[in-house]
């Protein structure tokens, strides 16, 4: 009887267990296939084919020449706000000499000097030095963050002098590593994010001070004449080494670009026409919006948790400083929804901002069989280490469609800029790409340029020329000194 009733009991506690197992495993398939909803779903809000992308570019080109046809009556009828550079010299690929630059990047800063050899020659006896900017320095007046600059350049000049055949007096470019309109002289503090143009008050007035400090520790042979958006000096780069070279576009941690534009084209220039017959144009596409731009609920939601929301649209959707955002998001959505990562949602995930771009491009350039790489960055950003094969190549297709959709958006941005130059149909046009998305992130460097050959087919897509920039970080600031001494000399 005793026998009877143990194998009684072990056949219903088999029963059980299995019921418990097939509730187990109906459970991990509905969030399996949730999991799959929201990833389908995310495809298709971000999905780029051709068709929209030339809406993009048509919207785009419809804002450039909204911006420069805007009058000074204020009135709003474009999502730019382009800014004339008033640079019109860029380098013809003839200049000779040691030039210097300095790269103002928020809290530090780069001082370069380069020999440039002319007849397009490569750049040679580059030296380049970064440099930390001290936070009382920062909390404290725009003079005393030009004195600390000066007495840098100072020092680094007599560490790599010019010859003594070379000219007295020489400008130095100042690059900034954000829109030239976002960084302002405000009430006597520092570098603040607010507006100003590159040939008013304020503009020159950041201009005399920094010559002021120059000169008072001892630079007597540097002078500043404009300060530019990085942007601008990778286009003065690119035109030394090709007449061709129409537009420059960065693509880092922010993003931005700029391009050649007719001088008679722009109606809110002030001053005389330039001899050279054409401006650089600021164009801070960061901030171009239109109903065309593939936007999630994640791309909405950052939006409006930040700190300017409504703004930089363009910019939330391909800058580097928030590629790792959007998917930190997405990722999260899955924990809570889905338990991608198990019962419970990890802490780190939480945060925001946890996620770099370098990251999502280790994650989604991962080739090995079981996502290793995707299993080791988990595990140092997130501290999940239980996550399985699956999950983790559900986090390398989100990283996927995420830069994809930024690349090819930006790839629709440089169409745009060389369909309003009217340069697409029988001209040779070459862009020069800085930024570490493009250089060191090689699919998001491929997708965006498939999406330039997509969008203007096998006969038109040579005619635009994709180039990263020459020289590497900062160096657009050596070339726009040398296109500036032109400028001086004429």
């Amino acid at each position: 009887m005793r026998k009877h009733v143990m194998l009684a009991s072990t056949a219903a506690t088999v029963v059980v267990l299995a019921a418990i197992i097939r509730q187990w495993k109906l459970r991990k398939e509905r969030q399996w296939k949730k999991t799959q909803r929201i990833l389908r779903r995310l495809a298709r809000d971000c999905a780029t084919p051709a068709p929209r992308l030339w809406q993009i570019a048509d919207a785009l080109v419809h804002d450039m020449e909204a911006s420069l046809a805007s009058s000074s009556n204020g009135t709003v009828t474009s999502s730019l706000n382009m800014q004339v550079s008033y640079v019109d010299f860029l380098p013809t690929g003839e200049e000779q000499g040691l030039y210097y630059g300095v790269n103002l990047r928020g809290s530090n800063f780069l001082i370069l000097c380069a020999r440039l050899r002319g007849k397009n020659d490569p750049i040679s006896d580059l030296h380049r030095e970064e440099i930390s900017i001290p936070s009382n320095v920062m909390d404290g007046t725009s003079q005393e963050l030009f004195d600390f600059i000066a007495v840098a350049v100072e020092n680094f000049v007599s560490k790599h002098p010019e010859s003594n055949d070379e000219m007295p007096e020489k400008e130095l470019g100042f690059i900034l590593s954000y829109p030239v309109n976002q960084a302002v002289l405000l009430h006597g503090t520092a570098i603040k994010w607010k507006s100003f143009s590159a040939d008013d008050t304020v503009g020159n007035e950041l201009v005399s001070n920094i010559n002021r400090a120059l000169e008072k520790h001892g630079v007597n042979n540097l002078r500043v004449s404009a300060m530019v958006d990085d942007a601008v000096g990778h286009l003065a780069g690119g035109r030394y080494y090709d007449r061709e070279s129409v537009a420059a576009v960065t693509l880092g941690m922010g993003t931005n670009a700029a391009y050649v534009e007719p001088a008679q084209a722009i109606s809110q220039r002030h001053g005389p026409s330039p001899k050279s017959g054409e401006m650089v144009i600021n164009i801070n596409w960061g901030d171009f919006n239109s109903p065309h731009l593939p936007r999630t609920e994640f791309d909405a939601c950052l939006d409006a948790e930040s700190s300017n929301p409504g703004c930089r649209i363009f910019e939330k959707l391909i800058s580097g400083m928030y590629l790792g955002e959007i998917v930190r998001r997405v990722l999260l959505k899955m924990a809570q929804e889905t338990a991608l990562f198990g019962k419970r949602v990890p802490l780190r995930l939480m945060t925001p901002y946890q996620l770099r771009s370098p990251d999502v491009a280790s994650m989604h350039q991962d080739t090995s069989e079981d996502y290793e790489v995707v299993d080791e960055k988990l595990k140092e950003i997130f501290g999940i280490s239980n996550s399985t094969p699956m999950a983790r190549e559900v986090v390398s297709e989100v990283c996927d469609i995420v830069a994809e959709r930024g690349a090819r958006l930006a790839g629709a941005g440089i169409v745009g800029i060389i369909k309003k130059q009217g340069r697409i149909q029988n001209r040779r046009s070459v862009v020069a790409v800085e930024g570490g998305l493009y250089e060191h992130y090689r699919v998001f460097r491929n997708n965006l340029n498939s999406s330039v050959w997509e969008m203007l087919g096998n006969q038109l897509s040579d005619n635009v020329v994709i180039e990263h920039s020459h020289g590497g970080s900062g160096a657009g600031a050596v070339f726009f000194a040398a296109s500036q001494m032109k400028n001086s000399a004429s």
